[in-house]
């Protein structure tokens, strides 16, 4: 099967299409900035996209059966200068659900769209949360489309830990935070918690959907129900150095931003049974893509920098 990964530069997307390569497809990545060619997914074919500029996407559809969307944007995305609200509202709301419609019009058969947990476990905070509510126009935009011939799901996911081999990644910071190379930031984990999934999660999830998964339905996916200590404990336990106390105060690596529940409460769930049982994902994997992703990756290539 011909596989696009849009996104595929990405933690979750570059698993996607490593794990999809494994059994046998021929998978093509999408986005806007191209892996590094030392990268486990530096070999891939890859074209250039820019989705949310409305850019043309015949030429990465051609022939595509699956796509894999995992180019959600959130307050990591958005350019220097541009309004927070305005650009997720857009990248989400408008231009995700346009590139499945391209896609649709295209004859591509399935498309899995990695989205958010939000609309399904804070869906008090809706109204009063312009990107919760982008997330959730994004599913509703895609659902849509579904069509006897055009199957479109998504997987909603919580915090997703993980890395790839020889890319960069979005927990670097936290290893160096563990190894004390912040200089003048305190040593601590703000009150509170959430749910944690490991990409390997992720991406079992998104195998099991393709073959398994109902046509324009959103799948709440979760795995590890986590306090920030917990989280912040685990990377600095794995360089050997002891777990941070608590202190209620703003973090500067998990800011209020993104504690979008408030800091000091908790946002833990359980997953439906049923549905955790049909995608067959595995389960306390979270805290391990820590221990044995994230940080020996970030080491590696400190080692090799010569740092």
């Amino acid at each position: 099967m011909k596989v696009l990964v849009v996104g595929g530069a990405g933690m979750i997307g570059a698993r996607a299409a490593l794990r999809f390569r494994d059994k046998g497809h021929d998978v093509i990545i999408a986005g806007r900035t191209a892996p590094s060619a030392h990268s486990a997914i530096g070999d891939f074919p890859f074209i250039k996209l820019d989705y949310i500029a409305d850019e043309d996407p015949r030429a990465c559809l051609r022939g595509v059966e699956l796509i894999i969307f995992a180019a959600g944007n959130d307050i990591r995305h958005v350019p220097e200068g541009v309004d927070y609200h305005k650009h997720v509202t857009h990248a989400n709301a408008v231009a995700q659900p346009r590139f499945f419609q391209a896609a649709k019009s295209a004859g591509v058969s399935i498309a899995i769209n990695i989205g958010s947990y939000y609309p399904h476990v804070a869906k008090h905070l809706l109204d009063s949360n312009p990107y919760m509510r982008s997330r959730l126009a994004a599913h509703e935009g895609i659902s849509a489309l579904k069509s006897p011939n055009f199957r479109v799901i998504s997987i909603d996911a919580p915090f997703v830990l993980g890395s790839v081999q020889g890319l960069k990644g979005s927990y670097d910071v936290y290893v160096q935070y563990a190894q004390g190379k912040l200089d003048g930031i305190q040593v601590f984990a703000p009150p509170g918690g959430v749910n944690f999934v490991s990409t390997d999660t992720v991406v079992d999830a998104v195998e099991a959907a393709v073959t398994r998964g109902e046509n324009g339905r959103a799948f709440l996916i979760g795995d590890q129900n986590a306090t920030f200590q917990q989280f912040l404990g685990a990377f600095f336990e794995a360089v050997g150095k002891p777990v941070p106390p608590i202190v209620d105060q703003e973090h500067p690596l998990l800011p209020d931003s993104l504690i979008t529940w408030g800091r000091g409460n908790n946002l833990f769930y359980d997953t439906d049974p049923q549905e955790t049982a049909m995608l067959a994902y595995r389960r306390d994997d979270a805290f391990r893509a820590i221990r044995e992703d994230i940080v020996p990756h970030y080491l590696e290539r400190e080692s090799a920098a010569g740092l």
